[in-house]
């Protein structure tokens, strides 16, 4: 069991992977909005970028810091583009995905991010 005590689902018509039961139903909601015409272009784990690779003062190259959003999509209603991230109160409270998640809101200013 992991350190969350999330069981993680394999979808078993695309074999797609979610890291818990929640972020699953979510997935399957929003498939059906895609059906009913008030989203499109939904998707899973959409990479975005948050710092690029940079050399620091002593010539040592630190990596990216990215993040990976549960879900993307375009909200016809709102006619906006949407982040979503499926969080249980415990890791909405981690100290690393609230630095990612403000990082996010900075960066994609013109995107709304959701948490689910």
């Amino acid at each position: 069991m992991n350190k969350y005590r999330n069981i993680k689902i394999t979808c078993p018509i695309t074999g797609e992977k979610f890291d818990s039961k929640k972020e699953y139903k979510r997935y399957k909601e929003l498939q059906l909005l895609q059906k009913a015409g008030e989203i499109s272009s939904l998707e899973t784990q959409n990479e975005f970028m948050l710092i690029a690779s940079f050399k620091d003062s002593d010539g040592k190259t630190e990596r990216s810091v990215k993040y990976i959003a549960d879900f993307t999509y375009w909200d016809k209603k709102l006619r906006k583009n949407i982040i979503e991230d499926v969080k249980s109160d415990i890791t909405r409270k981690n100290p690393a995905y609230i630095i990612k998640r403000k990082l996010v809101k900075k960066g994609y200013p013109y995107i709304i991010f959701k948490e689910i």
